[in-house]
């Protein structure tokens, strides 16, 4: 089995763990915590912002290339 990837932190999720939530329009997300799941949906708080997510040092790594 493959691997999914969290929708919200970016960490990988061990089959058969994690959740799975399915939108009524088919789009299918993917997370490792309800943490991240209540980020996203019920907070609507978008991953770039929230320090321990992998997109937020991502974004923070490319910054800091373009500032030298």
């Amino acid at each position: 089995m493959a691997q999914k990837k969290c929708n919200f932190c970016g960490d990988l999720i061990e089959p058969g763990s994690g959740i799975m939530f399915v939108k009524k329009n088919g789009t299918i997300y993917y997370f490792c915590s309800r943490k991240c799941k209540t980020n996203m949906l019920d907070l609507k708080r978008a991953p770039r912002k929230i320090k321990w997510t992998s997109e937020y040092h991502r974004l923070k790594a490319l910054s800091s290339r373009h500032a030298k």
